[in-house]
């Protein structure tokens, strides 16, 4: 026995000094934890710092501290595309953690503006630690495993105190594909000795990068449009909760140092959140930050830089919803040692600086419990109050498009913001909203600041230099037909959830003559990319008709799909299924008819129906093009359509047989690199039948390179004086830049390429500097800005005046094939439903866009 003793006493002795030794470096003097808890090096076999570790091992080792610790419980939230899983790490005291959902209740109560609650003392400060959303930026995952460990192992007072007083939830990593991505990169160019030269393969990963998730987005810009389901999952846990603090960690260039908020004061904020968020708690959680790093020598700065005003942002999207987002920035290490104009880089140094912002953060938290419940609590009482005070609310919808619509409120949902679907019609501008496919957002609700947020415009700004976006209206962005309702009195409807949004399908009659698919819909596309899949033969009108069917006779516009019965090479029982599949996977519905002859416009008989071809789609990618674009493309096919697409790398173009594809799509990059050769290719290829789509940068180069024969407008010019400071240089050439906004445009409705639009007003959004000319063609010019025409955002003045009445988009013909340029974005981070459809209809339509 007394042998046993010993051994006990010896190997907690050694466990002792190896938990003593992990906190050598990382962790402050005086630190003292459970040698029960495994640390992070005697989990994953290496010391932090030294390898870059896989989401499998991050997740396994918050596991581990679960089943270890009764101060912890372990949580899956979602799961990515590539199927790795979201998880969130909740630490607190043991009572409090068999006690989480009494807790939970107790703090929703200070997000409902009609309760008071007025004393905190028996409420936790709720702290939401967030890392990794670029997957690319490393060093603050490595920082969640020891935070993890901090507050599961810790026994000192600052530990215990902080698990009594608050509710510590860690999400180790928001960016799981991005981060696998860039660490399999970084390991496997991982030298010993290590190599610093910042040339070396290991500080220079291969196109796309880690940075961005499986479609290539930047998940720190989807916190608004929710376009993926990291994003998706990550909001519904927010809003189950709602932390009173999220943190939010990056790196930037090798040659900083360190950043923390405040960002830059006033230009910088967003327009909704109230100034004692920006001047009371960013400067009191400053006082920690300052602190904590003076105390490590690390050098750090604040103010100057970075955004805080763009709502999709994790150090933004907190700040509308009563807590402190909080944007941290490393100097990054890209991999394990990197050299700098300040020496060397070490990996082990950047995740230290972000585990000690993530120690202060909870500190501060702590300390401030109070200040932060009150804000909170305060935050929703004044935004319901002053959304009473402004008075009615917003009404919106589209009666031609059920798809866009529901797409819209599903966002509101998702967002918590209270939506009535309207009992009667309602005029209001020029406008009719008609019951069924009208909706209403009052402003008396506690989400009045996210409501601003999804339809206000804004159009005056304190500074003139934007980080990102300037405009963000979602209402535009879906090109949603909306109108401010400024009634004394609120409008009536039933109270929408998201189980309520089902689509308009209704299984198909049959017909032996023909069926009619409306084209307006916003998910028409996918149903007929399934009906060309099965084989179907599918006609579009490029004439308005109107036709006797079982629901009375009905108008069909531009665009309507016509699926004629007897011409199919299946039988009707067949064709009628497939209809019928199609609809049901898109949520909308087929008119059976039993004659071609119409009550008004072309007969379906008409030469004005052509044969849509079935697109066979290739794009090229790697180096030198845009990911983000190519993901847009990629992420709207394989989510809103079901379509596949060929992938090529620019390498690769060589081996391309061309005569397996009819459209090619190229983003935004500068193609001269393929090769004359190559190009001359692909300028046989379309004189040949092929169609051509280029988007922004790619449009671009397609002018100047003379590959069609279209051009640039005249470029606006700005007076610049002799002679001017210095230090106001960038502010003067970042006032040139057009760095994100919304534009009022005019569509053809009658031209190919804009069937499925019932308006000739539509919003696009510009964040470029191409001033394209209209077409020498006067049918050809499908897209043009208005002469005055911006929505929302920032521009100077000259660029506004040389904008009005160039072109979005234009095609040029070519031989029996098509070039399509569109000087904008229409798939822009997955939110732009309102102009996604005149890309859709360039991949169907574009062959017979001359």
């Amino acid at each position: 026995m007394k042998f046993k003793h010993l051994l006990s006493g010896l190997l907690m002795m050694l466990m002792l000094s190896q938990a003593t030794a992990q906190s050598d470096y990382f962790f402050p003097e005086g630190s003292r934890f459970d040698p029960n808890i495994p640390t992070p090096e005697e989990y994953l076999g290496y010391p932090i710092g030294t390898l870059h570790t896989r989401h499998d091992a991050i997740v396994g080792y918050m596991k581990e501290l679960a089943s270890k610790s009764e101060r912890a419980k372990f949580e899956i939230i979602g799961e990515t595309y590539e199927h790795r899983k979201l998880v969130v790490l909740t630490v607190s005291a043991p009572s409090n953690i068999e006690n989480l959902e009494s807790i939970r209740k107790d703090h929703l109560q200070l997000v409902d503006p009609d309760k008071h609650v007025g004393d905190y003392a028996d409420h936790k400060s709720v702290v939401l630690l967030g890392y990794n959303v670029h997957g690319n930026e490393p060093s603050s995952s490595e920082a969640a495993l020891l935070a993890a460990y901090y507050y599961v192992a810790g026994l000192h007072n600052e530990v215990t105190t902080a698990l009594d007083e608050a509710v510590i939830m860690i999400d180790p990593n928001f960016n799981p594909d991005g981060r696998d991505r860039h660490s399999t990169w970084a390991n496997a160019y991982k030298a010993n000795p290590l190599v610093s030269d910042p040339t070396d393969a290991e500080h220079n990963e291969m196109w796309p990068g880690g940075r961005t998730n499986h479609y290539w987005y930047d998940l720190n810009r989807d916190w608004l449009p929710l376009a993926h389901v990291e994003s998706q999952a990550r909001i519904d846990f927010y809003h189950k909760w709602y932390p009173n603090v999220v943190t939010d960690f990056h790196e930037m260039g090798t040659n900083s140092t360190y950043f923390f908020e405040p960002t830059k004061p006033f230009g910088s904020e967003n327009p909704v959140v109230p100034r004692d968020n920006y001047d009371g708690l960013n400067n009191l959680f400053a006082g920690y930050f300052h602190e904590a790093l003076d105390e490590i020598g690390s050098l750090y700065f604040t103010k100057e830089s970075y955004d805080n005003s763009y709502p999709g942002y994790g150090s933004t999207y907190p700040d509308i919803h009563g807590a402190l987002g909080l944007v941290f920035e490393q100097a990054s290490s890209r991999g394990h040692l990197q050299d700098s104009r300040m020496g060397k880089v070490a990996f082990a140094f950047t995740i230290k600086n972000h585990l000690t912002s993530s120690m202060a953060t909870v500190r501060a938290a702590v300390a401030e419990k109070n200040t932060l419940l009150a804000h909170m609590e305060n935050y929703f009482e004044s935004a319901k109050s002053e959304g009473a005070q402004a008075g009615g609310g917003w009404v919106f919808g589209d009666p031609s498009d059920n798809g866009r619509n529901e797409a819209f409120l599903d966002l509101l949902l998702r967002h918590k913001i209270k939506t009535l679907a309207l009992n009667e019609d309602i005029s209001l501008g020029d406008k009719n909203f008609k019951a069924g496919s009208a909706f209403y957002v009052p402003n008396a609700q506690k989400q009045y600041r996210m409501v601003r947020t999804m339809f206000e415009k804004v159009t005056t700004f304190y500074d003139s230099i934007f980080y990102d976006a300037s405009a963000w209206t979602a209402a535009l962005s879906y090109n949603m037909p909306y109108e401010r309702y400024v009634g004394k009195n609120q409008l009536n409807g039933v109270e929408l959830q998201r189980d309520d949004l089902k689509g308009s399908y209704e299984s198909v009659g049959k017909s032996e003559y023909a069926y009619l698919i409306e084209w307006d819909e916003y998910f028409a596309p996918k149903a007929l990319n399934y009906l060309l899949e099965k084989g179907l033969y599918v006609n579009s009108a490029f004439k308005p008709f109107s036709i006797e069917t079982p629901k009375g006779v009905q108008e069909f516009g531009y665009g309507t799909l016509m699926i004629p019965v007897r011409r199919q090479e299946v039988s009707s029982e067949l064709v009628r299924a497939y209809v019928d599949e199609a609809t049901e996977l898109a949520g909308i519905l087929a008119y059976p008819v039993t004659t071609g002859y119409s009550t008004s416009g072309i007969d379906l008989g008409s030469g004005n129906f052509q044969t849509i071809r079935k697109p066979k789609l290739l794009m090229l990618i790697g180096p030198g093009t845009s990911s983000y674009e190519a993901g847009e493309v990629w992420h709207l096919l394989d989510s809103k359509v079901g379509m596949p697409i060929t992938k090529v790398w620019t390498d690769n173009v060589g081996r391309i047989n061309w005569s397996d594809y009819n459209t090619l799509i190229l983003p935004s990059g500068y193609y001269s690199s393929l090769g004359e050769n190559t190009i001359d290719r692909i300028k046989q290829w379309v004189r040949d039948g092929g169609t051509m789509i280029t988007l922004r940068n790619a449009t671009s180069w397609a002018i100047s390179s003379k590959f069609v024969n279209g051009k640039f407008a005249d470029r606006p010019q700005r007076e610049t004086p002799e002679r001017m400071d210095y230090v106001t240089s960038r502010d003067f050439y970042g006032s040139n830049a057009i760095g994100g906004s919304m534009y009022m445009t005019d569509v053809d409705i009658t031209h190919p390429l804009a069937f499925g639009y019932t308006s000739r007003e539509l919003p696009v959004y510009r964040n470029h500097s191409i001033f394209m000319a209209p077409s020498s063609s006067p049918f050809n010019t499908v897209v043009k800005y208005a002469d005055n025409p911006l929505l929302s955002g920032y521009v100077n003045k000259e660029n506004l005046a040389a904008l009005g009445g160039t072109a979005s988009l234009i095609t040029s013909g070519m031989g029996r094939g098509n070039v399509i340029l569109f000087a904008d974005n229409p798939n822009f981070r997955g939110m732009w439903y309102g102009t996604n459809k005149l890309f859709l209809n360039a991949i169907f339509l574009g062959n017979m866009a001359r």
